[in-house]
């Protein structure tokens, strides 16, 4: 790239409720910059940015903390602590805040935003952000997919007309399903990084491209009903409202809860839907980690500049809240972690609520184009919003509960098992010798594998009832305590009928083929 090319800044100024764009000279530019905004950046070209900024700033460290299936770096740069290692950043008594893009590499604003936002830093601004947090960004997290450009992906978005990724990784999965089950390389190296960096705070970006709505942006709490409550208040009743309202009263921009409206042949009641409350899904996963975790949702069919603009906004809104309330922040999370779940009954699986009362949702219209280089309709937002009163569906609530045990055995057999807890970060401890104790066993009475294929699985699922017995445990048994930060995520994964555990992503399949008891035992307190 050219290092004095005069680019075009996003620097939001806001003249009566209306944004303008300031020209100056800035290096280096992303590829959207340079072209336009029709292209988006390379992971080459991330790369080269990544180590230009942190060539030229101390307050910006790089570090690689994994690969790809292909074997692509994915690069993680360290904002805000000059040596960048985990134990330095975890000592630093800073908020840490972990930000990444491209998960889904046809929604590339966030890569783009946050690379734009790095030079920033770079250049000298936020300087008060550096004072009370860490940044960990992530601008590309599916590195294989951001490759695999073609100008059909993403069919009726908004640009850029260049073409853009694709939504899986180069071994077909969605890495935002990834999470439990990890079975890819960028999976488990993000796991082990944020056991190592330990963040307090999640920001996950993305592209929604569902109903047509009057919103720039929605995002999304944790949903799973059995993330820490503080959290979720914390969220919906202070934080979310806070920053929405600043973007508001800033840009004019309306931003709201994540939802869809039901497909017409869907059963649903008409209602504003959020997604999924299962942990498989990063801000859900975060939740269950006792983190503040916010799932960001760019409007697909804004043009690919403005979602830019509207996704960095987002991010810089979120910073200032942290920066200004970080103490709040670290104490809700330590807390969480510091918290007994032994004996709670919590969910093992959840169906929507429906809010009490009706909320006016703003839908909205679009305008049918076409893409200049294919002929094929894209869609533009219309800027016209049809405020409509309707119930929301946007929090989770447990249909089939469990008392959560002190601890699970997990045999020696089960190296499966015992290799996604580790990855995950999970603390076991490993028995020398055998043992006899009472335990919990789960006795089975029924197995079903679902018909249709779903990420390369058949999700399993199991019913049953936990009976008293005495089990001998052998030699090398992982003995996984609850009482431990990550106990609502061991809960999740081990309880046999838990709708987003190792059962369901058929972990334990060879093992409980013609069994009558599931193979994990449980303490009896």
């Amino acid at each position: 790239m050219n290092p004095c090319v005069l680019g075009v800044v996003l620097a939001m100024l806001s003249v009566g409720g209306v944004a303008t764009v300031e020209a100056q000279e800035v290096s280096p530019l992303t590829r959207a910059e340079a072209s336009g905004f029709t292209e988006t950046t390379r992971h080459a070209e991330a790369e080269a940015f990544l180590h230009e900024v942190a060539a030229r700033s101390p307050d910006i460290t790089l570090t690689r903390f994994g690969y790809s299936m292909e074997g692509r770096a994915l690069w993680l740069a360290i904002v805000g602590d000059a040596e960048g290692s985990p134990e330095s950043v975890r000592q630093s008594g800073k908020t840490r805040v972990y930000i990444q893009g491209n998960i889904h590499a046809g929604e590339v604003e966030g890569k783009e935003a946050m690379l734009a936002l790095l030079r920033e830093i770079a250049d000298g601004g936020h300087r008060n952000w550096l004072e009370s947090m860490v940044l960990l960004v992530v601008p590309i997290y599916n590195a294989d997919g951001n490759e695999r450009i073609a100008l059909t992906n993403r069919r009726f978005q908004h640009g850029p007309t260049g073409g853009m990724g694709q939504r899986p990784n180069a071994q077909g999965y969605d890495l935002n399903r990834d999470h439990m089950k990890l079975e890819s390389p960028e999976a488990r190296s993000l796991a082990r990084m944020l056991a190592d960096y330990d963040p307090h705070v999640l920001i996950d970006l993305h592209t929604t491209n569902g109903t047509h709505h009057g919103y720039h942006l929605t995002y999304a709490p944790p949903l799973h009903p059995n993330t820490p409550t503080p959290i979720v208040e914390l969220l919906r009743e202070r934080l979310l409202p806070s920053v929405t309202r600043a973007i508001k009263d800033s840009d004019d921009r309306d931003y709201y809860y994540y939802g869809n409206l039901p497909r017409q042949n869907a059963s649903q009641q008409r209602g504003w839907y959020t997604f999924d409350h299962r942990p498989r899904f990063g801000n859900n996963y975060g939740g269950l980690r006792n983190r503040v975790a916010i799932l960001s949702e760019a409007y697909a069919y804004l043009p690919f500049e403005e979602r830019i603009v509207a996704t960095r906004r987002f991010v810089e809104e979120l910073l200032a809240y942290v920066h200004a309330d970080g103490s709040e922040i670290r104490q809700i999370v330590a807390d969480a972690d510091a918290a007994s779940i032994i004996g709670q009954q919590l969910a093992v699986r959840a169906d929507f609520e429906r809010s009490a009362e009706r909320t006016e949702i703003l839908l909205g219209e679009v305008a049918t184009e076409r893409h200049p280089f294919t002929g094929e309709p894209m869609l533009r937002r219309i800027d016209r919003q049809i405020p409509t009163r309707m119930y929301e569906y946007g929090t989770f609530a447990a249909t089939e509960t469990e008392r959560v045990p002190s601890a699970y055995y997990v045999p020696p057999s089960l190296t499966g098992v015992i290799d996604r807890l580790d990855a995950h970060g999970v603390q076991t401890e490993q028995l020398g010798v055998p043992a006899t104790r009472e335990v919990e066993q789960f006795r089975i009475e029924s197995s079903t594998a679902a018909e249709r294929e779903f990420q390369q699985h058949h999700e399993r699922t199991l019913t049953g009832m936990y009976e008293l017995a005495d089990a001998t445990l052998p030699a090398g048994t992982r003995m996984v305590p609850v009482d431990q930060p990550l106990g609502r995520l061991v809960f999740t994964l081990l309880e046999p009928r838990s709708d987003d555990g190792l059962v369901t992503w058929n972990v334990l399949d060879e093992a409980l083929d013609d069994a009558d008891i599931y193979p994990i035992v449980r303490s009896v307190q």
